[in-house]
């Protein structure tokens, strides 16, 4: 049977056949109507204030002034791209950047999944219940809390941290003040305030084992550490995959709020990141299209980054965000 000319698109689909998938999508969303209503917020939240604001990127490509509007303003290219590139703090900014997120990537990603071993080692009890409220409590503590609180603990002069460390003996260090000390201190803090929290995801995937694994270990005559490794571990594998992903994707995302707290004149050196000295040119300094400039690079490597570990992942395992 030849299908007339007159009844075909321009992608070689028949009309009819068009006409019957639209007509089933429809029936399908009002059939569902409810379930679009319950997604509705969430979509509307997304286009608001993800979406739309993205209309403002193309500030980083003029000069722009408040006055005369986006529209007005003129058009720069990539200048704001070079200065930034060929300016002598750039490698300074990402350096720095790098090192505190693989660093905070070292210590602060394997910490969440130990714990969650652990915990799943103990039994239900006072113990356990207890442990895991002080290390989920400090997730609650607000960010500028928590930096009020690391400057007290670490201050010179009334720092309990500090008074302990001398009263063994020791010369303190001049924690809030020694650039050297600075990512130690930003790292090791966040770790004690995220990590318990951070569990509670392994801690989900761990439950779905299946019981009768272990005790048909046990009766191999598998000790408790080889359950773990052969049993507990590849079943939260691609939880660690596609969190660590996500970890790598926003390398150089790292939040401004705690370590702006925590930043002063003398550990500048090592303090001042990307998301700071956006703060600095775009807020306190007005230039807007320059700091535009610069968060949107900083964004974009990020969203490469996230596409390429992600295609690297999904070659290699079945493990990946898509």
């Amino acid at each position: 049977m030849q299908v007339t000319p007159s009844i075909i698109q321009d992608n070689g689909i028949p009309k009819v056949k068009l006409k019957e998938e639209k007509n089933n999508l429809k029936k399908k969303i009002l059939k569902n109507w409810e379930l679009y209503m319950f997604i509705l917020p969430a979509f509307l939240y997304f286009l608001v204030f993800s979406y739309g604001p993205m209309y403002g990127i193309q500030i980083a490509f003029k000069n722009f002034v408040p006055t005369q509007g986006i529209q007005g303003s003129s058009w720069v290219g990539f200048d704001h791209f070079t200065r930034f590139f060929n300016s002598y703090y750039f490698w300074d900014l990402i350096w720095n950047t790098l090192s505190i997120s693989l660093y905070e990537l070292a210590i602060g990603f394997p910490i969440p999944i130990i714990l969650a071993l652990a915990f799943n080692e103990i039994k239900d009890g006072l113990f356990k219940r207890t442990v895991q409220t002080v290390t989920y409590a400090p997730h609650f503590i607000s960010v500028v809390v928590m930096g009020g609180m690391i400057i007290s603990f670490l201050s010179p002069s009334t720092g309990i941290i500090v008074h302990l460390i001398e009263a063994l003996g020791f010369d303190a260090p001049k924690f809030l003040t020694d650039p050297a000390w600075f990512k130690t201190m930003y790292v090791f803090s966040g770790v004690w305030q995220s990590a318990g929290w951070g569990t509670i995801i392994y801690l989900a995937a761990l439950s779905s084992v299946d019981p009768g694994q272990h005790e048909a270990a046990i009766i191999d005559g598998a000790t408790r550490f080889q359950r773990i490794r052969h049993i507990n571990i590849p079943t939260i594998i691609p939880t660690i995959t596609i969190l660590l992903i996500l970890n790598i994707g926003s390398l150089l995302g790292v939040g401004f709020e705690k370590i702006l707290l925590l930043q002063n004149s003398l550990n500048m050196e090592a303090s001042d990141v990307i998301s700071t000295f956006v703060y600095r040119s775009g807020l306190l300094d007005a230039q807007y299209s320059f700091s535009t400039a610069i968060g949107l690079f900083n964004s974009v490597v990020n969203a490469v980054m996230l596409i390429v570990v992600n295609q690297i992942v999904r070659r290699t395992s079945e493990n990946s965000l898509w």
